[in-house]
């Protein structure tokens, strides 16, 4: 049966069928690869957000509020390997995010920690730094 609501407990059904942990041992080591799924979740955006950075040949002009918009249709050609990269990495944790959504979705609290705690401990370990500028490129519009 599926929780419609939040439960403790070992017994948890992760993603799959397959998935399911009927002891503590095995719903620890559940609870540790979620975990690490989710601090390696952040890894990859730095990663992403990072290739961009770096594939951001020169800029011609300084972030200003006049153009912010008109930064994306002067990017360049769309199949440089960088932006193709950029685009698969994108895609790559695009998907790690969902499965842990949808992990998440198991209605467990222990497996709702785990990646809220692993979330944390990776954007702490690998986005927390230098975040001023990766804020600025990833969105130059300040409504959104």
């Amino acid at each position: 049966m599926m929780h419609m609501t939040f439960y403790w407990g070992k017994k948890v059904t992760i993603l799959f069928d397959s998935w399911r942990t009927e002891s503590w041992p095995g719903y620890a080591l559940s609870l540790v690869a979620l975990f690490l799924a989710a601090a390696f979740y952040q890894y990859m955006e730095d990663r992403r957000i990072r290739l961009k950075i770096f594939a951001r040949s020169k800029p011609s002009s300084p972030l200003s509020v006049e153009t912010p918009l008109l930064l994306s249709v002067a990017a360049g050609r769309p199949w440089a390997p960088a932006r193709l990269a950029s685009a698969v990495l994108f895609g790559l944790n695009s998907g790690i995010g969902y499965l842990l959504m949808l992990a998440v979705m198991s209605f467990n609290g222990g497996v709702f920690v785990a990646i809220i705690v692993g979330l944390a401990v990776g954007y702490l370990l690998f986005r927390s730094r230098g975040e001023e500028d990766l804020v600025a490129l990833e969105n130059p519009c300040a409504c959104a």
